[in-house]
């Protein structure tokens, strides 16, 4: 009989010469070595992993790929596979049909691709001086094909294969590393903030702030009289779980554009795995929870993550807008570097200080007549969104 290791674990190839590539279902499985190499970035990191292993949307699963040389691990990849058929993708809240919808779901519902949904960035792979990105990414481009095989066995066929999300910088010559015919597309923008030097409190960040956005803050602090920040321990994320999901669907389903929705126990299980390194503030009017926001420790970055709230209580006590300041406020006191804010939001982001940074992807269609027409397609599904970017530093 196989070893429990043994059926968590796909292939393990010989390619590329000395490289080798195996490819887990479950991070017990993971080979020793991973944390290393993953300590720059915690959501690659085993605890990181288990959160998606553990309380993953429930179109979502995981694949977790180990790269050799010589026998030696020297990257570690996550890649995802996502049925958009089982989700409402795109939203018409006029109609009950919605063409996009109907024609993502027939054509291209199955997607499977190298880097994290849940998250904006550079979330896919690390590597160190023992491999190229060149030769990693040939290798990971032989397991995203092996992976698709493996699909279709199971009766799935895949539409799509994708690498996500790299800033101009980062970008790699995915060409040199085997991946042709792929389209590269522009999504929406990272938001980010970055902390000035010499900021060591909010009064700094404050003092910066050109006439306009300094009254915007103190008009938000204002209408915030009466809430009450506090920062939930694990009992009490797992208390609340019905009213944080509840919470967090109120601003999940007000997007036009959805590929998966977290399930309910997601915070209370990335408590458990990240400890401190994952923070959970909820916001109380008279002792009930009225929105909540994450915070994740990641080296010098500090992430944002899900957040959730009352709609009726954000307008009136601008919630949304006060959980950003008091994001700043958070970072700035504890020395990061930069806040990664992510996508959505545009606007009120770049309000507080964030930046937009532009995120790249390349993605293919795995019927090659499709494929032809991938640039008009992905123009016809990528949701437009205007925004205007404002200056709120002196």
């Amino acid at each position: 009989m196989a070893s429990p290791q043994a059926m968590e674990m796909l292939f393990y190839y010989n390619t590329l010469g000395k490289y080798t590539y195996s490819i887990y279902n479950s991070t017990s499985a993971l080979p020793e070595g991973w944390d290393n190499i993953a300590c720059e970035n915690i959501f690659l990191s085993s605890s990181g992993l288990a959160v998606l292993e553990k309380a993953p949307p429930e179109n979502m699963e995981c694949h977790y790929v180990g790269l050799f040389g010589n026998g030696s691990l020297c990257g570690i990849a996550v890649i995802q596979y996502l049925d958009l058929a089982r989700v409402a993708t795109f939203k018409n809240r006029e109609r009950s049909f919605c063409l996009k919808d109907y024609l993502l779901k027939r054509f291209s519902s199955h997607v499977l691709f190298i880097g994290n949904n849940t998250l904006t960035g550079q979330n896919a792979y690390l590597l160190n001086n023992g491999i190229s990105e060149t030769e990693a990414l040939a290798l990971l481009h032989m397991a995203l094909q092996d992976l698709k095989k493996e699909y279709r066995k199971k009766g799935r066929r895949i539409h799509l294969l994708a690498v996500k999300d790299f800033n101009e910088k980062e970008m790699p010559d995915f060409e040199a590393a085997g991946f042709k015919d792929y389209y590269k597309f522009c999504t929406q923008p990272n938001m980010i903030f970055t902390i000035r030097p010499g900021w060591e409190s909010a009064e700094d960040y404050l003092s910066e702030l050109n006439t306009k956005y300094r009254t915007q803050h103190n008009r938000a602090r204002k209408k915030a009289e009466g809430i009450i920040k506090k920062k939930l321990n694990l009992d009490e994320i797992a208390l609340l779980s019905g009213r944080i999901h509840e919470l967090y669907l109120t601003v999940a389903e007000k997007a036009a554009f959805n590929t998966f929705y977290l399930p309910q126990n997601h915070f209370e299980i990335m408590k458990q795995e990240l400890n401190d390194n994952f923070r959970f503030y909820g916001y109380f009017k008279n002792e009930k929870l009225v929105g909540f926001n994450t915070l994740i420790k990641n080296g010098c970055d500090m992430d944002t993550y899900f957040l959730g709230y009352d709609e009726e209580i954000q307008k009136e006590k601008m919630l949304y807008l006060n959980m950003l300041y008091d994001m700043v406020a958070y970072a700035i006191k504890k020395g990061y570097k930069r806040i990664i804010f992510a996508r959505s939001a545009m606007e009120i982001k770049s309000s507080v200080g964030a930046k937009a940074e532009d995120v790249y992807g390349i993605i293919k269609h795995t019927n090659p007549l499709l494929n032809l027409f991938m640039e008009k397609f992905f123009t016809y599904f990528d949701p437009k969104v205007e925004w205007k970017a404002r200056s709120p530093f002196k």
